[in-house]
């Protein structure tokens, strides 16, 4: 165990945050999305829901302040959106204090950006479109 660290993230998923660079982004993903198809590293998070890892997460990970660091996948035409996932998010990656916008795309868009993420971690999260995308940014200095 490591201090400061919540536990629920896995050696792989420490690892693989560590190894990413400026612009590199990463698909917390819910149980349907098929990452193993895709082609980056897939780090399986089962039982585990999206908002619980990025809260996890957020405080190891700055986000890119150049680019949208944040997208979720929108719904195909005719299909409903539960806007509960992302408060859920939102929550998780922020608290209270708002933070930033969380962009969205297309369905076939997100399988492409999933395509050339460094990792997706694959979670227990059962929420339709319930994936997220985030960028990395540069770590500032202490």
């Amino acid at each position: 165990m490591l201090k400061n660290i919540s536990p629920i993230i896995s050696p792989a998923l420490l690892k693989t945050l560590a190894e990413m660079g400026h612009g590199d982004e990463i698909i917390f993903a819910d149980a349907h999305f098929p990452a193993h198809s895709l082609g980056p590293q897939v780090i399986r998070a089962d039982g585990l829901s999206v908002s619980a890892l990025l809260a996890a997460v957020i405080p190891l990970f700055e986000l890119d302040g150049y680019a949208d660091p944040l997208v979720m996948m929108a719904p195909v035409a005719g299909d409903s959106l539960d806007t509960a996932v992302e408060a859920r998010y939102r929550q998780a990656l922020f608290g209270e204090k708002g933070g930033q916008e969380i962009s969205r795309i297309d369905r076939f868009a997100f399988y492409d950006r999933a395509r050339g993420a460094f990792a997706i971690v694959v979670t227990g999260e059962t929420a339709k479109y319930g994936n997220i995308l985030l960028k990395k940014g540069v770590t500032p200095l202490a």
